[in-house]
C-alpha cells in the first residue's frame, strides 16, 4: 500500500479516491466503520479507497507535555488500513503550517488541491481547521461547490457506549486488555526493535525481548500473558512484564517479554508485542529466590490463559 504525503500532489492513478478522513489511532470499531464506509463507496464507484491520517496527533502538537498516549505507530495504521480495503494512507504532517490553516484552506488545498478527492468519510463529530473551524456542514458546503461527495458515520455503540479511543485507553490503564481488544476488535500491540538490556533475566533462566515503550500509552503496569509476531511471521507465546523493574537498580522502564519454548538472538529484530491477559500488578522481592519463584507461577498462569 502507497503511503503519500498530504501535502503534496496525490499520483494521478489515486486522484478522485474516496478519502476517509481522521485520526484513526487505534483503529478500533468506529474508525474501521468510517473507513469500510469509504472502501465501500470506493469499490461501487471504481475508484480508489485512501484513509487520511495525522501525525504527530494534534494534542501532541498542541499539548507537548501530555504524558504518551499514542495507541498505534504509523507503520502498524498502514497495515490495518491496507487489511482493510484501503489504497493508501495519506499522512498530514500535523505542524504550524496545517494548525494554521483555516477549514476552507484545508479543504481548498489539501482535499481539493493536492488530493483531488472524489468523495470524503468521516465521523459526525469530526472537526478540522485553525480553531476547529470546519465540521461536516463545512465539508458538505464545500462539497457541493467542488463537485466532491460527503458520507458520515455515526458512533458505533458497544455495552451501550460508544466506542472510542478514550474508551480503549481507559481499558489499557486499568490493566484489562481483553476489554480494550474487544473495542480494538484485536489486542492492543506494542511494536518496536529489541533492544540490548543488562541481561539479568538470562542468568535466572528467563532471557527477555527489551523494547522500549516510545510514545505509545502506557497500560497499567504489571505482568502480561503475551504473543509476540516476529518479521519472519512466527508467533510466539510468552510471559511479560511491563514496568520499571521494582526489583532492579537503577528503574527502567520496559516492555520485557519472555517468551516460552523459544532460543534465538532477537536483538535489533522488529517485533510486536500484544498484550493478551493481565496476570498482577508489579511487585518488589526481597530475593532473587523469592522473584524466580514469581516468575515460574507467572508463566504458568499465561501459559494456561494463552490455552484458552
Amino acid at each position: 500500500m502507497e503511503r503519500l504525503d498530504g501535502g503534496s500532489a496525490v499520483p494521478a492513478g489515486l486522484a478522485g479516491g474516496i478519502v476517509a478522513l481522521g485520526n484513526f489511532d487505534g483503529f478500533h470499531l468506529g474508525h474501521q466503520a468510517v473507513v469500510g464506509r469509504a472502501v465501500e463507496r470506493a469499490r461501487a464507484g471504481g475508484r480508489p479507497a485512501l484513509v487520511a491520517t495525522f501525525d504527530p496527533h494534534p494534542v501532541r502538537y498542541f499539548r507537548p507535555d501530555t504524558p504518551p498516549f499514542r495507541l498505534t505507530t504509523l507503520d502498524q495504521r498502514a497495515r490495518l488500513f491496507a487489511a482493510a480495503g484501503a489504497d493508501a494512507m495519506v499522512v498530514f504532517h500535523f505542524d504550524a503550517t496545517l494548525a494554521g490553516l483555516h477549514a476552507d484552506a484545508f479543504v481548498t488545498e489539501r482535499l481539493v488541491g493536492a488530493l483531488r478527492v472524489g468523495g470524503v468519510v468521516t465521523g459526525e463529530d469530526f472537526t478540522f481547521g485553525h480553531r476547529k473551524s470546519g465540521d461536516i456542514a463545512t465539508l458538505r458546503a464545500a462539497g457541493a461547490v467542488n463537485g466532491f461527495s460527503v458520507d458520515t458515520v455515526g458512533a458505533v455503540m458497544l455495552d451501550g457506549e460508544p466506542v472510542s479511543s478514550t474508551r480503549v485507553r481507559a481499558a489499557l490503564g486499568a490493566g484489562d486488555p481483553r476489554g480494550a481488544a474487544r473495542l480494538l476488535t484485536r489486542p492492543f500491540a506494542i511494536e518496536g526493535r529489541v533492544q540490548h538490556g543488562d541481561k539479568l533475566g538470562r542468568t535466572i533462566g528467563y532471557p527477555t525481548a527489551n523494547l522500549d515503550m516510545g510514545k505509545y500509552l502506557r497500560p497499567a503496569y504489571g505482568i502480561y500473558a503475551v504473543r509476540g509476531r516476529l518479521a519472519d511471521g512466527r508467533v510466539l507465546d510468552g510471559a511479560a512484564n511491563l514496568g520499571i523493574r521494582p526489583s532492579f537498580d537503577p528503574p527502567k522502564e520496559l516492555l520485557e517479554p519472555f517468551f516460552f519454548d523459544f532460543s534465538g538472538d532477537l536483538y535489533g529484530q522488529p517485533l510486536e508485542v500484544e498484550l493478551i491477559d493481565y496476570i498482577r500488578p508489579e511487585a518488589k522481592f526481597d530475593t532473587l529466590d523469592a522473584l524466580v519463584a514469581q516468575m515460574e507461577s507467572d508463566c504458568a498462569r499465561a501459559r494456561a490463559l494463552l490455552a484458552r
